[in-house]
């Protein structure tokens, strides 16, 4: 396929040698045949069982040394995937840093944890990349947006903000023409996170270079199967501000002038740039698969004519830049370089049992310091609710740290913010009125709205918080959040363990949650939090009254973890639990349940919206049959208090778990079977649940009422705990 680069509508016919030198062709092939001969080395490995899998780059090379080549590592930034080996060698990684995480060894990149090909490394800004296909185009958005915000608030990239020694800034590197890369096989196109970062990257002229790596196959299905046409640059031709390239990626010089073209674009901050190359896959998808059972010969061997590496050899030869005993003595010299390298990958050490949990959390500041337990330093005598107090310590954090950033849909007061300046608009600030000011107050650069896209909200944020920015997102309903669930199951909570500390994502997801709306619905009254709290990696908080919600908000964007913060919807509003604005320093340490209410006979575990009501039940039966009632607040679901609750137990000798979530497979299930399994000798009765019907939330008062745990339920199962 001849060469074809197009912007604006302009056409350029690429000359046969392009702007390489013959010694810089040479050094191009020696790194295309290193990945080669490092694929084959694997291959080898994989069939004397020293290897457990094998997915390799071979095909891709040209296009992949290309855009090493034509990119700067430690100065941009790479969000790569599986089959990007030949641009991670080109960037500086070794052979034997790509074996050692083949073999499982204690690599620095992943320490034992990674699958091979996912290589990481720091110091070249090449980020972890997952094995989940297309939603590494999210997180290079969100790079972007951040190197882009750091060169415009250079004051946000150095310092320190606020008072004491637990929430230093590093200094935040960044360049002013930075471009960062990320890349994905045809048939990865077909993802919503690649549409969703084509979108924000074509709105915002980011500097992103998305490189398509077309092989024809993903897996066993052809790419007309996968995209309208076949042809992924035909469908996204009509994306603004972008710079468009299709090449035949087996061609060394096309690949190369396309990538600087690219480059170039983005480092002169024109917008994006799409780099669709047609390549070949010489290998099946991986060892696991087996290609001939759906390729036919003919097929193989027209790729085969195609191969990069024959066809860069031929150039190298014709055009007199290597003899052919030049050719033998540098691919004897790569043979000996990938068999050491394999020699040193199988002699290292294996990583230790030990460190198994190692950076599932940070190492450096944990949200259940001690440093977090402050006491309140009231600013006024005011009682204020839930809502007013998140607002309220958001704005004190902002304008303490210059680097939170606030965004989610209809969170900015108005997008069109020229009407905010002349006061003609009072703005929107949320559904539920949490942002309300803010961006009236620190600017539509740090508060604004997303599109009406959740993954897209999360995994901007991911890329933006890789970079040193706090990104506070907010998920506009709890029942919307599962389109994020891939970003946060599959990339959030796995960034920091699986590139063995290397990278970590620091970031802060508000969700409004939970029922007791009167009309809310199935769609709008969704509990769920169990579904996180099984996921390591994610601080899990949920709040039941003004203060808490205060300080645990705090702790959350201070932290260094990323924090799933739920706001139950009902009491944002709710006389419980007022409170005055507790100071700008007040925090409170994950982990740590509250006692709201002491009691001797028996005890409740909850939290959320189910604290006031079995609060309302404990004193109807403390009044009515003289029933002493413990009410704990867990407020920190992931980690959570067991201490409190085993102290408790211990003192009533009976427990009730109460919460809003359906009963099977919810919260208490957790707790009731560990409260069962370490404190059966302190127990006088079985463990009870009380707890919502397992089914949804419907419209009519009458149904939720029935669905969801009244104070009645919370009376008569404590009346029949007390009796047992």
């Amino acid at each position: 396929m001849a060469a074809r680069t197009t912007t604006a509508g302009t056409t350029k016919a690429e000359s046969a040698l392009g702007s390489l030198t013959g010694e810089e062709l040479i050094h191009f092939y020696r790194l295309m045949y290193l990945s080669r001969k490092t694929d084959d080395r694997e291959i080898l490995l994989k069939r004397q069982q020293k290897i457990f899998f094998q997915i390799s780059c071979a095909g891709h090379e040209a296009l992949l040394v290309a855009a090493g080549l034509a990119l700067k590592p430690g100065y941009d930034w790479f969000f790569p995937y599986y089959r990007d080996r030949a641009l991670c060698l080109a960037l500086g990684q070794t052979v034997t840093d790509q074996l050692l995480q083949a073999v499982g060894a204690d690599d620095p990149g992943s320490g034992g944890r990674q699958m091979p090909s996912h290589w990481t490394s720091k110091p070249i800004h090449l980020m972890s990349p997952s094995s989940a296909t297309g939603t590494q185009c999210l997180h290079a958005v969100g790079c972007a947006e951040a190197g882009i915000y750091f060169t415009d608030h250079p004051d946000a990239a150095a310092g320190e903000y606020g008072a004491g020694d637990y929430r230093k800034f590093k200094d935040v590197s960044f360049e002013s023409d930075e471009v960062v890369y990320t890349s994905i096989g045809e048939g990865s196109t077909s993802q919503g996170e690649f549409w969703e970062a084509l979108n924000t990257a074509s709105n915002n002229r980011l500097p992103v270079i998305f490189v398509v790596e077309d092989n024809g196959y993903a897996i066993s299905t052809p790419v007309e199967a996968n995209t309208p046409g076949g042809n992924i640059s035909r469908l996204v031709a009509n994306f603004p501000n972008f710079h468009f390239a299709e090449i035949d990626g087996t061609d060394p010089i096309a690949s190369y002038e396309a990538m600087r073209e690219a480059v170039a674009y983005c480092r002169a901050r024109k917008g994006p740039a799409l780099v669709h190359g047609h390549v070949i896959r010489p290998y099946s998808h991986a060892l696991s698969d087996d290609e001939r059972w759906y390729r036919h010969p003919s097929e193989l061997e027209a790729d085969a004519l195609r191969d990069p590496l024959g066809r860069t050899e031929a150039l190298l030869l014709r055009e007199g830049f290597l003899t052919e005993e030049a050719l033998d003595k540098l691919k004897r010299a790569v043979d000996d370089e990938v068999r050491a390298a394999a020699d040193v990958a199988l002699g290292a050490p294996l990583p230790l049992v030990a460190n198994i949990t190692k950076h599932v959390y940070s190492e450096d500041l944990k949200p259940t310091d001690a440093v977090f337990a402050t006491e309140p330093k009231l600013e006024d005598a005011v009682d204020h609710t839930i809502a007013d107090l998140i607002n309220h310590t958001l704005r004190d954090e902002m304008r303490r740290d210059p680097r939170i950033i606030v965004f989610g849909e209809d969170v900015a007061d108005a997008t069109r913010d020229e009407h905010l300046k002349t006061g003609t608009l009072k703005g929107k600030g949320g559904v539920f009125k949490i942002t309300a000011g803010l961006q009236t107050e620190f600017g539509s650069d740090r508060v604004f709205n997303s599109p009406l896209a959740e993954a897209n909200i999360v995994g901007r944020a991911i890329g933006m918080a890789s970079r040193g920015l706090k990104p506070v997102v907010e998920i506009q309903f709890f029942d919307y959040i599962w389109p994020a669930m891939h970003q946060m199951r599959n990339e959030l909570s796995v960034f920091r363990w699986r590139s063995n500390g290397n990278h970590s994502s620091p970031l802060v997801i508000r969700v409004p949650i939970g029922g007791y709306l009167t009309g809310g619905s199935l769609y709008h009254s969704q509990s769920g939090e169990s579904i996180f709290t099984h996921t390591p990696g994610v601080r899990v908080v949920m709040p039941s009254n003004a203060l808490d919600a205060a300080g645990l908000l705090r702790t959350a964007i201070r932290c260094d973890d990323p924090v799933l913060f739920l706001e139950h919807k009902r009491l944002y509003r709710e006389a419980y639990g007022r409170a005055p604005y507790p100071g700008p320093e007040y925090a409170i340490p994950f982990g740590k349940a509250k006692t709201v209410k002491t009691g001797t006979d028996l005890t409740v575990v909850t939290y959320g919206a189910v604290v006031p009501r079995a609060l309302q039940a404990a004193q109807k039966i403390e009044r009515e049959q003289d029933i002493s009632v413990e009410v704990i607040d867990l407020r920190s679901l992931s980690p959570y208090d067991f201490e409190a609750i085993a102290e408790s137990v211990r003192k009533t000798n009976r427990v009730i778990i109460a919460h809003e979530d359906m009963r099977s497979w919810g919260f208490g299930a957790e707790l009731a079977a560990r409260i069962a399994d370490e404190l059966f000798h302190d127990l006088d009765a079985p463990v009870r649940r009380v707890a919502g019907m397992d089914t949804f939330v419907a419209y009519q008062p009458v149904l939720e009422d029935a669905i969801l745990p009244q104070p009645e339920d919370l009376y008569r199962a404590m009346a029949e705990l007390a009796a047992f």
